[in-house]
């Protein structure tokens, strides 16, 4: 009787573990969650499935706790062989990517997994990195290993050989630089180096100070061949924080507000170009981003710096539990994630943000089963509210309206847009879209109306030059003009608004020969970042104005 009850305390014990991992592994596997049937990088459908799986979350750790509150000892290990276990699905998708056997997600680019483009996905590579480094070498160390334990080390050595193949294909530098970072911190915890380095700097100084040498030329030759690997891109970056820095500056208490990152920037660097105090790299390489490229200059725009303060607060104290716990990879891949944070745009996407708050959870839960039930609570909340209020039935629904709309049947088109505007009106893609197709319908007012609620949430010039060309098309020419001059600013290596204020400048009733001949010579001198025919149409059309 006594055996008995022992083997279903342990049956009820290794049942709740195994529902605690499935919660974990469902949580993780948003990462997975593609959808063709939207428009391209939308995360519609990632959201939808972070709903759902945060609500099976929810049920599978309720179960858990109620059959064995032993199950929440397990939530650590959940973490850390749950994001294993995503790493090697994504290795092995990019692999298949790079040699032919599946599709990439993006024309451009050979390898991005189930993301969009390369650049996240080797961000949550970089993330899984040193966990999986960590967990091989804690397993290495033991020299007679359970068959639990062997099957950890073999499948933790697999999949780390596979990011280590994957990673360069992705050609991200911050998730290089992530993973090297993390990497070696995981290195510095595990192996005794502060005796090794003493011991060696007392016994072969002079070798010491060689190799130290050494080290600091490949160090800096490595981050100057990182940087001219694509310079432009880094300039561009470089470029993104100077005007982010400049925002910050102007509101660093009061803020933009949640989400209002985009269109703090675009009315920042207008200002900016608008002065004329910038050289020419800084014209060159200035783009419309839709995300910050640095989430912590992000948090100070949009939330202010005592924010972000009290954020760096609680993830700091979370990596110092971590590490005093001895829970070295889960802190690993939280420093490659906040590594990578700096040059990168991971929180927007849902994977990243279910692997940072599991990461900080995992570096500080102890055996709390009531502390675990908060948790879960706060996730089972959050996926309710998602599920009821996602946007990925209305996303298909706009993928189809697009084709009407490439077709040109405006009409039919307008009536879609009308239809899903209250569901769709946060994007700026969509409201765009939605006032090109008025703006071709000629309904002008309609237009601007629907184009100016997206310029407050998108820094794109094209929605200042279609709002300029409606107001030009209703004969009111100064409004037309400020916008156009607005679009200069914005990005003042774009030919197109010069061209569109020479055209201003050539009508009848606004005529203005010395700013015309201004614009034209703009439009034939500046070097455009890519030639294409749209180009010379431009060029042969602006000297025909001239010549009038």
């Amino acid at each position: 009787m006594k055996m008995t009850r022992i083997q279903f305390l342990r049956i009820k014990t290794q049942a709740s573990i195994a529902l605690i991992s499935i919660g974990v592994i469902g949580l993780l596997s948003t990462v997975c969650a593609y959808s063709s049937y939207i428009p391209a990088g939308d995360t519609a459908y990632q959201w939808l499935w972070c709903g759902w799986v945060s609500i099976i979350f929810t049920v599978c750790v309720l179960l858990a706790v109620g059959l064995s509150a032993k199950g929440v000892h397990f939530f650590y290990h959940s973490v850390i062989w749950g994001l294993i276990l995503m790493g090697g699905i994504e290795a092995v998708w990019g692999l298949r990517q790079i040699y032919g056997f599946a599709t990439s997600n993006h024309s451009l680019y050979a390898v991005t997994g189930s993301f969009y483009n390369p650049g996240p996905y080797s961000g949550y590579l970089a993330l899984v990195f040193p966990v999986c480094l960590y967990e091989w070498l804690r397993l290495n160390a033991i020299k007679q290993r359970t068959w639990e334990e062997s099957v950890g080390y073999y499948l933790s050595f697999g999949v780390l050989l596979l990011l280590v193949c994957v990673l360069p294909a992705g050609m991200s530098r911050s998730a290089w630089l992530a993973s090297i970072f993390s990497g070696v911190f995981v290195c510095s915890v595990h192996y005794p180096w502060r005796n090794w380095l003493k011991k060696a700097w007392e016994e072969y100084h002079g070798k010491a100070v060689v190799a130290l040498l050494l080290l600091s030329v490949i160090l800096i030759t490595g981050g100057i061949g990182i940087y001219h690997l694509k310079a432009d891109s880094a300039k561009g970056r470089l470029f993104m924080w100077k005007i982010s820095s400049l925002a910050v500056v102007k509101k660093p208490i009061s803020a933009y507000g949640i989400g209002n990152f985009v269109y703090a920037y675009g009315q920042e660097q207008e200002k900016y170009f608008a002065k004329g105090s910038y050289d020419e790299d800084e014209e060159r390489v200035a783009g419309s981003p839709e995300y910050a490229f640095n989430e912590y200059l992000r948090i100070a725009v949009e939330c202010g710096i005592p924010v972000l303060v009290l954020v760096l607060t609680i993830i700091g104290g979370c990596l110092y539990r971590g590490i005093k716990k001895k829970r070295i990879g889960i802190c690993g891949g939280l420093i490659s994630l906040l590594f990578f944070s700096f040059s990168s745009y991971p929180m927007t996407y849902p994977c990243f943000i279910i692997a940072f708050i599991l990461l900080l959870i995992a570096c500080f839960l102890d055996y709390s089963h009531k502390l675990m039930l908060l948790f879960t609570f706060v996730i089972g909340s959050v996926g309710v509210w998602l599920v009821r209020n996602n946007a990925y039935d209305a996303c298909r629904e706009w993928s189809q309206c697009k084709m009407l709309y490439s077709i040109q049947a405006y009409g039919k088109a307008k009536e879609e847009y009308g239809r899903l505007y209250p569901l769709l009106n946060g994007r700026p893609r969509f409201l765009f879209e939605y006032g090109r197709c008025l703006h071709n319908l000629k309904e002008y007012n309609a237009s601007n109306r629907i184009l100016q609620e997206a310029e407050r949430i998108s820094c794109d010039p094209m929605i200042l030059n279609v709002i300029g060309k409606n107001y030009k098309a209703l004969k009111r020419y100064e409004e037309a003009e400020h916008w156009f001059l607005r679009s200069t600013h914005r990005l003042p290596g774009r030919i197109y608004p010069y061209y569109l204020l020479a055209k201003l400048y050539a009508e009848p009733d606004f005529r203005k020969p010395d700013k015309l001949e201004q614009m034209v010579e703009i439009v034939l001198t500046k070097e455009p970042k890519i030639q294409s025919s749209a180009i010379r149409e431009m060029r042969d059309e602006v000297k025909k104005l001239i010549s009038r």
